[in-house]
């Protein structure tokens, strides 16, 4: 590692200690219990640490919530993730986009996958979100072996895991006891970041999540992989404000290419030109190199509050592998609903259920 990158490793790492000390900070019940036993002699000290079973939070999600119920959630779940991914790669990056979405609005509830007039799913903002059939097939094969036992928002937040690591990317745990929200609404998709946003709004939007300047660089790192429409960029590359002239941040020669790939707005274009089915940190060399396809991705190197940790990102894989599992597993516990008065278990994700 180059010397001029090493106070900014350095930084990052001192960022990811504090962030993966606890990575459901502020929602943690898991604390060890310790007592002591006197003698006549002499006094023995016993650290008693809790099973990853028996950890839950405080808002009642936990590790071993299906341990008893249903057993064999996680291995259908994955069955069925490795199936599809094996046929459509590209799912991969669609499940994690499903759940950030979902995540996004009204927090981890499976609103995302309601399928009504004026829900947030016949949205705009939700026309190219994938996926939704996976997780049907998913809750289908648990209603036969667990019935009315399984939430549609366990189901997607597990999926978005399994499929980050079927495209190569890291594990985490994930804990359980979401309830199914009951509403969703169109307007409210607005809400989700679109890629042409500034990074002060983008820090704000996480913020009021709960989620923090790391975990927007990072999960923005999800772009390693995945695609986007042509019509999600093309005024960048033509008319960037109104001037009539491509966005002046774009590589020449990165730009010449996207004019040629994306004379059609119904085309797509991969988010990461030069690894695009590789789950890694090219991402963050992309922007380095002006190659930041969204406007918010090379923003991210523009921006004094997150060029350092860009910077950083850069220099080894493996760091930014494990603040990915740390910031998704963050994702994944905002806003949930674990109260029976708060949601529901769907018994079909696309519908509340009929009382």
């Amino acid at each position: 590692m180059c010397n001029s990158s090493l106070p900014l490793f350095l930084l990052l790492v001192f960022c990811i200690v504090l962030a993966s000390a606890d990575p459901y900070y502020g929602n943690s019940d898991y604390k060890p219990s310790s007592s002591y036993t006197t003698t006549t002699t002499d006094t023995v000290f016993s650290l008693k640490v809790p099973t990853l079973d028996e950890t839950t939070f405080d808002n009642l999600l936990s590790f071993g919530y299906y341990r008893k119920s249903c057993p064999q959630f996680e291995s259908i779940l994955h069955n069925k993730v490795k199936e599809w991914i094996k046929k459509d790669y590209s799912l991969g990056a669609s499940l994690m986009r499903l759940h950030f979405h979902d995540c996004s609005v009204r927090g981890c509830d499976g609103s995302i996958l309601l399928k009504h007039d004026g829900s947030e799913r016949t949205a705009e903002a939700s026309k190219t979100l994938r996926g939704f059939e996976v997780v049907d097939d998913i809750k289908r094969e648990l209603e036969k072996q667990c019935p009315k036992t399984v939430s549609c928002a366990d189901i997607l937040t597990a999926a978005a895991r399994d499929a980050t690591v079927e495209v190569g990317g890291p594990y985490w745990a994930v804990p359980y006891g979401r309830k199914d929200g009951k509403v969703s609404i169109a307007e409210e998709a607005a809400l989700v970041p679109m890629g042409h946003e500034n990074i002060t709004s983008m820090i704000e939007f996480f913020q009021s999540r709960g989620m923090s300047v790391l975990d927007l660089v990072v999960l923005s790192g999800a772009h390693t992989i995945g695609r986007t429409s042509c019509g999600s960029i093309q005024y960048r590359l033509y008319n960037y404000r109104g001037t009539g002239k491509p966005d002046p941040t774009i590589n020449p020669k990165y730009l010449n290419f996207l004019q040629r790939k994306c004379r059609w707005a119904s085309e797509y274009v991969d988010l990461d030109a030069t690894t695009p089915k590789i789950f890694d940190n090219v991402y963050y060399i992309n922007l380095k190199k002006k190659m930041g396809l969204l406007s918010t991705d090379q923003l991210l190197y523009s921006d004094p509050r997150t060029a350092p940790l860009v910077s950083a990102l850069t220099a080894t894989h493996s760091v930014f592998e494990h603040q990915f599992a740390v910031s998704m597993g963050k994702l994944g516990i905002v806003d949930v609903l674990t109260d029976q008065d708060e949601g529901e278990i769907r018994t079909d994700c696309n519908f509340v259920n009929a009382y």
